[in-house]
């Protein structure tokens, strides 16, 4: 059976990628990508184009900033927007659906701009917030993956000069912790798992920084972590560099992951009782 596919993507504004996007779902066929940082509010997002290449699209974005999207070959159902915990919602920073059996959610974590500007301690009360996020919809025994721009790099391997960025909002001590006890809650870092030790593999090429793909100075800042059901079948975890290396790129890359394709045969009998129970009688 096919290996079920999920990859994530920041797009940084989806209406100047989709020359990547298109002809990457066209090439790759994933069963879920996973978008953040569209830039668009819903009206002009281009859902159209994803349905015409056979996806289903769930978007939530405002003009300019922010901005998450889920595309997915399966109809996707228990949806909902941003965190529900009495705090800001964030809703164009978070979308939760149940696809192929799996609770997928995409995110676009807080930068934190600097240690000393407010959205740095909003970014690590974030990561609690997910935590408590997953603890009240969830169990770790539950398939689930969290996948995004999480704008973390959990290990100094994940940076290409970690002397230099130690401190950074994106690389201190004070964001591992937070990240590790979100994590704590049942999740693996997907990518890790396959790759243990692998240094110079990254996600994000800054713009500013000239020649930064070739020079090797990147990130690894995108992530797709998964509670242990997925953890043990999964096939592989990859990061894809054909789209930083297009024309007119993000400066973020595709992270992809594939599953045992029976995922889909185990959802579809789940689904079955319940619609057996929903037809009426004859």
């Amino acid at each position: 059976m096919k290996p079920l596919k999920i990859a994530t993507y920041n797009v940084n504004s989806i209406r100047s990628r989709m020359h990547i996007l298109l002809p990457w779902l066209r090439d790759n066929l994933p069963d879920v990508l996973c978008m953040q940082e569209t830039k668009c509010d819903d009206a002009s997002f281009p859902a159209e184009d994803f349905r015409r290449a056979g996806y289903k699209i769930l978007h939530c974005g405002l003009k300019q900033y922010n901005g998450v999207a889920i595309a997915s070959l399966e109809e996707p159902d228990d949806v909902s927007y941003g965190l529900d915990d009495g705090e800001p919602a964030d809703k164009d920073r978070l979308i939760r659906a149940r696809i192929a059996g799996i609770t997928v959610i995409t995110a676009y974590v807080p930068q934190g701009r600097d240690r000393e500007h407010p959205m740095y301690p909003y970014k690590l009360r974030w990561f609690a917030r997910l935590r408590n996020f997953f603890a009240r919809k969830n169990s770790p025994n539950d398939p689930l993956v969290l996948c995004g721009d999480l704008n973390v790099a959990p290990e100094p391997i994940d940076v290409h000069d970690p002397k230099r960025l130690l401190g950074h909002v994106c690389f201190n001590p004070e964001v591992w912790e937070a990240f590790a006890s979100m994590k704590a809650w049942g999740l693996t870092d997907l990518y890790r798992r396959h790759h243990p030790a692998e240094p110079g593999r990254y996600t994000f090429f800054d713009y500013r920084s000239r020649g930064s793909v070739e020079k090797g100075l990147g990130w690894r800042i995108d992530h797709m972590l998964v509670t242990e059901p997925l953890a043990r079948r999964s096939n592989r975890c990859e990061i894809d560099m054909k789209p930083r290396l297009a024309d007119k790129p993000s400066d973020h890359t595709v992270l992809f992951a594939e599953f045992d394709g029976n995922l889909r045969r185990k959802a579809a009998s789940q689904k079955a009782p319940e619609a057996r129970r929903a037809k009426p009688e004859e």
